[in-house]
């Protein structure tokens, strides 16, 4: 028999016993409310759930009906529970950290395509890398980074202002914001310039960075969830011929992706160790005068016990995860903040006034705000947080169930039987989908106008509901970077980001809405695109150049 025709039985046979086991075998979950049917006995509700227009209806169909607890169908029609209830969510990222981890497809995604950094490791790999790097996102590295802010955000600032020189114009801003996004990271980060702003210049790293999650996202939900299986057979070279051989556009173009990132990351690895190595004179002629994280992380790296040393393979695979987690998340923030100010222009101009009052340096013309100036505007920082709070960049997260346990509840559901539920049992292998835009927008918790945008809710005490829920997020009761040891690492990095570029921009430019129709779309990180049938990542808006003192 051909090795063809025992590779097709085999997979008839496996797709036939996954389905008679999620027939034949009760389920722990099975009197936890949730859609009754699957949409495909195979891919269950997956592709409903990451469909890139239709999971926000599901998302919401799902909070609506069932509340803050239900279950969902996953490959091959598996009960998997989605949930977003507070005293839940504890236990899987802080409390019971090590019974829910992430999952095979998500650490099989980011190590095939990026290495084994930061995103792609767990254990005491993922803990030595974590202790690494945890320091260079302190508040004194940031202060140290703030003026090389200001300096690539004068450049944005003067490249757009060079645009729209002769009026108004339609900019695409979401490029905008990533290309700046990637320069702020690449210069504070990597000690490397991606991008003089100034002029249009093409980069293959860059692209592949922007694209790596609209590409991701294209990839089918079965695909994806067979990848951990994929992996374990032949080699990594067998693999990437077999690869380069399937006719499946996502794929080539995830491998083109993959091989961009790895030769830049080995380039940018490779040319900070040799400045390192010419001495301190010689980092002061570099990007970054030597401050940035990754000249930090070789110096810890190279000073650390042998114990505590992170591979050359896992440097390098910093690189990428350092951008990739950096760059789609925050400018994609930022653009939303933008599209947010567009259709709210007393809100933009509030923020402007605010803005400019403290830029103001006494004689009417505008300074940069240092680190703390920045960071503790009050509406500045309102708008950000209702930005970060109700269209948090990443909506769901997966968990995996590494042994039985028991999910408490914080307060008991109605199960389908009419019981009164108050935890939930969870087996082995199952599989948990957070739901973080649920959490941060539960009116439980914030109260009737909790799915409206108001940066005011910020301005005054916070509703006790909120404060008594114990949201174990690590920024200001949300769950937008997490929590836990696998809490988003450079939260503080973007939050600062995010304030310099707006504390820039609102006083120079007025932004408004063009006569394009945005539409925003669910990925591995949300994206903005005009029109619903478009894949490309942009957001046009109409730029116009404000007077300055």
């Amino acid at each position: 028999m051909a090795l063809q025709q025992i590779l097709v039985y085999s997979f008839v046979v496996y797709i036939g016993w996954r389905l008679l086991r999620a027939v034949a075998f009760k389920s722990p979950l099975a009197n936890i409310p949730g859609p009754t049917h699957p949409t495909s006995y195979i891919a269950g509700d997956m592709n409903k759930l990451f469909d890139r227009h239709e999971s926000w209806s599901f998302q919401k169909e799902l909070a609506g009906r069932y509340g803050r607890v239900c279950t969902i169908h996953g490959l091959f029609s598996a009960k998997w529970l989605y949930t977003y209830d507070p005293r839940a969510l504890h236990s899987i990222f802080v409390k019971d950290q090590d019974v829910f981890e992430e999952t095979e497809t998500l650490l099989a995604g980011f190590m095939v395509y990026v290495g084994p950094g930061l995103l792609a490791t767990l254990g005491d790999q993922h803990r030595k890398q974590r202790k690494m790097l945890n320091p260079l996102f302190s508040a004194k590295n940031l202060r140290d980074m703030t003026p090389l802010f200001h300096d690539v955000i004068h450049r944005l600032e003067d490249a757009i202002a060079s645009r729209v020189a002769d009026g108004a114009l339609e900019l695409d801003v979401l490029g905008w914001m990533g290309r700046t996004a990637l320069e702020l990271i690449g210069q504070g980060g990597l000690g490397y310039s991606f991008d003089p702003l100034t002029e249009d210049v093409a980069d293959e790293f860059a692209d592949a960075i922007k694209a790596y999650f609209p590409v991701q996202g294209r990839i089918g939900a079965v695909p994806r969830l067979s990848l951990p299986i994929l992996m374990k057979i032949g080699t990594a070279s067998f693999r990437r011929r077999v690869v380069e051989l399937l006719p499946y556009d996502p794929s080539q173009r995830m491998k083109q992706i993959s091989d961009a990132l790895h030769s830049r990351s080995l380039q940018i690895v490779n040319e900070r160790k040799l400045a390192l190595q010419g001495g301190d004179e010689a980092l002061k002629q570099q990007v970054g005068e030597g401050k940035d994280i990754m000249s930090v992380l070789l110096r810890a790296n190279m000073a650390a016990s042998e114990a505590d040393r992170l591979s050359d393979e896992e440097v390098v695979a910093q690189v990428s995860t350092l951008v990739l987690a950096a760059m789609d998340t925050t400018s994609n923030a930022l653009a939303r903040t933008l599209h947010l100010l567009s259709l709210n222009p007393e809100i933009q101009q509030k923020l402007r006034e605010e803005i400019t009052q403290a830029r103001d340096d006494g004689t009417g013309k505008l300074r940069d705000l240092d680190y703390d100036e920045v960071t503790e505007l009050p509406y500045l920082d309102a708008v950000c947080r209702e930005v970060l709070r109700l269209y948090p960049p990443v909506r769901l997260l997966m968990r995996s169930v590494l042994k039985d346990s028991v999910l408490p509840l914080s307060a008991p559901i109605r199960g389908v039987d009419g019981s009164l539920i108050e935890s939930v049992p969870v087996r082995k292998g199952m599989r948990i989908v957070v739901d973080i835009g649920g959490s941060n927008c539960d009116k439980t918790l914030w109260g009737e106008d909790a799915e409206e945008w108001k940066p005011e809710r910020w301005l005054k005490p916070l509703p006790r509901a909120v404060e008594d829920a114990r949201i174990p997020g690590v920024y200001s009761h949300l769950m937008t970077f997490i929590g836990g040891s696998r809490s988003c690492i450079g939260f503080k990095f973007s939050q600062l980001e995010m304030k310099i570029v707006l504390a820039m921009l609102i006083p120079a430019f007025k932004f408004e809405l063009s006569d394009k129709t945005i539409i925003w779309n669910v990925a591995g990180v949300v994206y903005p695109s005009v029109g619903k049938d478009s894949p490309k990542p942009e957001m046009p808006l109409k730029v116009t150049r404000l007077a300055l003192p």
